[in-house]
């Protein structure tokens, strides 16, 4: 027995919120996004670093006033379809679910990877059908199961820290804080780092599972993003103190190779342990968000009404769970992780200009329009400074939703006349 009108159960608070947050933000994007943005923006790492934190702060921000105006599942797709109309939410929820579907399998991929790197693949499916099973069992056992991840992957990034800052490999002129290669250097690598700031979104998707989402979501999702921000940057100076942007852009584990580089080689399996836990995590905090917006979208009918069904029990969308989940696992048994980062980049920037441009509708004063406006112009310029795969791949698949859009309008229009 189901229910396809129901609403989820309010029983998240601001701690299981910000944890949630963090559980998509503190995870393998700093394991994985250093390295190319490294490769990309050379002694400017920091400074993309800073351009990435800005545009994520004025995202917050815009998703944190409109979550609260909104408290319902589907973050900016509800967002945009009220404020901005019916096919900009489309196009916004479209650009997350695509995205991040195909982050899932890149962060699949990755636990495969440290776990056990000849069948990657195998395991990658194995963890998408474990924490599928984990979010079908209700949002209190995803919210536990994510506090604990959080605990693990902090604790393994503070052990980096202190070992390489207080190492005698660390030296303070490789942190590159004079003149940046150069711009496109530094807005691709911040570009590539937004990947690991996108998380806060998975708190706003969640805003039908919140106690109280007027005071909640507002404080939780800065709060998230604050504490993200202090351990990304503790930990890109520590690494490029170690090992320098040149060799760090070559790294293929670049906090495993630092710890080496510190003199502490017995750390290593540590941190490979941490980064598959740290993919856990974010793995299973975006299996929450991308069920949630298909649970949205399916009430619109955008994509299959069955897809809006609320489990009577539990109080989950599990139809939306599940097929989130073999979606994810099919992919997660057949793709190449690389070039992930970039095409979720591209998807979810996109998702997040549409958030800004329904903030900016929000309030007419100038004061109040300027985070929006930053956010909104700060979202397009990342998006088109991602390498050039990326961004033709990621236009595509837009184009591929608008034209579904159309068809499905034309459809409904044609039943109507007739």
């Amino acid at each position: 027995m189901t229910q396809s009108g129901a609403e989820l159960r309010r029983t998240l608070g601001v701690g299981d919120a910000v944890v949630i947050g963090l559980g998509s933000m503190v995870g393998a994007g700093i394991f994985a996004a250093l390295a190319p943005a490294a490769h990309a923006s050379g002694s400017g790492l920091l400074l993309g670093l800073a351009v990435a934190a800005v545009i994520a702060y004025c995202n917050a921000m815009s998703s944190a006033r409109l979550a609260a105006r909104y408290p319902a599942s589907g973050g900016t797709y509800v967002y945009g379809r009220e404020r901005l109309g019916e096919f900009w939410g489309y196009l916004a929820g479209w650009s997350f679910v695509v995205g991040k579907t195909a982050s899932c399998a890149a962060m699949a991929l990755t636990v495969g990877a440290y776990v056990w790197p000849e069948q990657a693949h195998a395991v990658a499916v194995a963890a998408v059908v474990a924490l599928t099973a984990v979010n079908y069992g209700g949002i209190q056992k995803s919210a536990w199961l994510t506090r604990v991840i959080v605990a693990v992957v902090l604790a393994v990034l503070a052990s980096v820290v202190v070992v390489c800052l207080g190492s005698g490999a660390s030296d303070a002129e490789r942190l590159g804080l004079g003149a940046p290669d150069g711009a496109g250097g530094v807005l691709q690598a911040a570009g590539l780092l937004f990947f690991a700031f996108a998380g806060y979104a998975r708190i706003a998707t969640l805003g039908e599972e919140v106690r109280d989402p007027a005071r909640t979501i507002p404080r939780a999702i800065p709060l998230a993003l604050g504490i993200a921000l202090v351990v990304y940057a503790c930990v890109a100076v520590a690494v490029l103190s170690v090992l320098g942007a040149d060799e760090l852009g070559r790294a293929t584990a670049p906090l495993a190779d630092a710890v080496r580089a510190a003199g502490v080689p017995g750390l290593a399996p540590v941190v490979r342990v941490g980064a598959a836990v740290a993919a856990l995590g974010s793995l299973l905090a975006l299996i929450l968000g991308v069920s949630r917006t298909t649970l949205a979208m399916a009430r619109d009918r955008h994509l299959p009404g069955a897809l809006a069904a609320v489990h009577p029990r539990f109080q989950v969308p599990h139809r939306a769970e599940l097929a989130v989940g073999v979606v994810v696992a099919v992919l997660a048994a057949t793709v190449d992780v690389r070039g992930a980062i970039g095409f979720s980049s591209f998807g979810v920037l996109a998702y997040y200009a549409v958030a800004n441009a329904s903030a900016w509708t929000l309030d007419s004063s100038p004061v109040a329009r300027a985070v929006p406006a930053v956010g909104l112009l700060g979202c397009v310029v990342l998006a088109l400074s991602l390498p050039g795969v990326s961004v033709v791949v990621g236009a595509g698949v837009l184009v591929v939703g608008v034209v579904a859009y159309g068809v499905r309008r034309w459809g409904v229009g044609r039943r109507a006349r007739g």
